[in-house]
């Protein structure tokens, strides 16, 4: 699986947010898009995943010198993003069972070994989403992210709400799901994205 961006560039009314942008994200490598905040980088995410249309330039992707059509590149992605919402009546078991009904698990991974990833108490699956704390949320979304079976995994600004423990929680994750996938990371925070082996910055297409 491959993303290859030609003279990709996204406006925002008379704005570019970025433009000119000349890159392929390859299987098997691990990226972080780096830039301070408000810079583009959950922008350039959005772009890659489908979720929004560049204003210029070309967006492609192939798996196995098979090209995939925008439309269906859902199929292939995970991601966890601030941006993305979750149904918060579900409760925490039902929200997983849901999930998991549209992407499979991850190999290795079934539904015990997501709940004993994720590190909470029996409890907590009972409990709906809603009453969840901003940090229980945030790895809800990781693991539901990390935990499926796809071949490029999204993850932007992925401590937020994480306290230092949390953060530790976060790289063990992302060492136990990662391999054999495209990873690419929105980031400002070097912790987040030490691990990676290439450097996408975002300033440089302004």
């Amino acid at each position: 699986m491959k993303i290859t961006l030609q003279d990709i560039g996204r406006r925002y009314n008379r704005e570019w947010i970025f433009r000119h942008v000349d890159y392929t994200f390859s299987f098997g490598n691990r990226y972080a898009i780096l830039g301070p905040n408000g810079s583009g980088k959950s922008t350039l995410l959005k772009v890659l995943s489908g979720s929004l249309t560049p204003s210029e330039g070309t967006l492609a992707y192939h798996s196995v010198n098979s090209p995939i059509d925008v439309e269906d590149i859902y199929q292939h992605t995970g991601i966890a993003a601030p941006y993305v919402e979750m149904i918060e009546e579900f409760t925490l078991l039902e929200l997983i069972d849901f999930h998991f009904k549209f992407k499979p698990y991850l190999e290795g991974f079934n539904m015990e070994l997501v709940k004993e990833r994720l590190g909470f108490g029996s409890q907590v699956f009972q409990k709906e989403i809603r009453h969840f704390s901003s940090g229980m949320k945030q790895r809800v979304k990781l693991v539901l992210a990390c935990c499926a079976n796809s071949q490029i995994l999204f993850l932007d600004e992925p401590t937020s709400n994480l306290d230092k423990e949390g953060e530790r929680w976060y790289l063990d994750l992302v060492e136990a799901t990662s391999k054999d996938r495209l990873l690419i990371i929105g980031s400002n925070q070097e912790h987040e994205y030490a691990f990676c082996n290439a450097y996408l910055e975002i300033m440089d297409f302004k």
